[in-house]
């Protein structure tokens, strides 16, 4: 029988509690660790959700297709940057890899640009992704001139690398919304230690459709962002919840962070218009969703407003693409 004067045990009120104060209730997941639990709970739904078919590398044609086609432009961008610039060997660090998928388009393209040795390394808080990612590496990873694994690293913490030894750092979906605001200058001048060549970033923007970052926002019952806490409360349908740090970026306060470090080869928005006029198969007939003359004025939308200041914090994303100063690097 319970006793009267106790409340009942309500799940949210003691997470909500040991986010707040860990120490207190040591028992419950920090929030570091709390995340990773949410993106393993995830399982395979996130690759599938973020990256599409891990087995059709260049295929970009999930939902996210034309961000992430403009990911892989100035991906391609920095390697072909370093390649003329004769570099035969190429160092990559993906920070937040998840399941690898970038890291190895990343692999895959340079040893086809005609690096003749890829040093690569995907850090992750997620075991189970990095577990992912390990599988599907595999074949890539034996092949003569590549060295390719799969760390378990927190961003938020110094990372082994030494100093100016990275060519090109990716930290791509999201990985920075999840960087409590205090730690965000701190982490960029970590990356900037390590980094002598490109730094590239993708991150949810402050005017952006919602997102539950783990899975397809219809997994989610119910989900609460507060932008004071900088948090994200979400029940799924499955009865599993989660809480963890996200923090919406607007474009100035990219651009402050990174400028410290950095010099910008370029900041805009992704899909401001794509995501919200894309076809449903579940609604539209297919008649409706192949439309060129359609997809081409998009296009065309994107490219006029992806950097006009009243329009790119309501993009997707924000790509950040940038260079170590010069100055620096010498």
């Amino acid at each position: 029988m319970q006793d009267p004067g106790r409340r009942p045990f309500n799940m949210e009120t003691f997470m909500t509690l040991a986010y707040r104060f860990p120490d207190v209730l040591p028992d419950a997941p920090k929030p570091a660790q709390a995340l990773a639990n949410a993106y393993d709970r995830a399982g395979y739904r996130y690759g599938l959700y973020a990256d599409g078919d891990v087995r059709k590398l260049f295929a970009f044609d999930g939902k996210y297709a034309y961000g992430d086609r403009k990911t892989w432009d100035a991906i391609e961008i920095a390697l072909r940057s370093l390649r003329a610039g004769g570099k035969e060997t190429l160092t990559v660090l993906d920070l937040g890899c998840g399941p690898g998928t970038w890291l190895r388009r990343t692999v895959t393209r340079a040893r086809q640009l005609g690096f003749t040795h890829v040093e690569a390394r995907g850090l992750d808080i997620a075991t189970a992704q990095l577990q992912r990612a390990r599988v599907h590496a595999r074949a890539l990873s034996e092949q003569p001139g590549i060295a390719l694994r799969f760390e378990h690293g927190n961003l938020c913490g110094p990372i082994a690398a030494a100093d100016g030894s990275i060519d090109l750092c990716l930290c791509l979906n999201g990985v920075l919304n999840h960087v409590p605001p205090a730690l965000l200058p701190p982490v960029f001048a970590e990356i900037a230690r390590m980094t002598s060549g490109w730094f590239l970033a993708t991150v949810r923007a402050i005017g952006s459709t919602p997102t539950v970052y783990i899975d397809e926002l219809s997994a989610a019952r119910c989900f609460r962002q507060d932008n004071r806490q900088n948090r994200l409360e979400v029940e799924f349908h499955n009865g599993s919840r989660a809480i963890f740090d996200s923090h919406l970026f607007a474009r100035r306060e990219l651009q402050s962070l990174a400028q410290r470090h950095f010099e910008l080869d370029d900041l805009r928005g992704l899909d401001l218009f794509h995501g919200r006029f894309a076809a449903d198969p579940r609604w539209n007939p297919q008649s409706e969703m192949s439309c060129n003359h359609f997809n081409e004025q998009l296009e065309r939308l994107e490219n006029r407003y992806c950097r006009d200041p009243g329009f790119i914090d309501h993009a997707t994303h924000l790509l950040l693409s940038a260079r170590v100063v010069k100055a620096r690097a010498a």
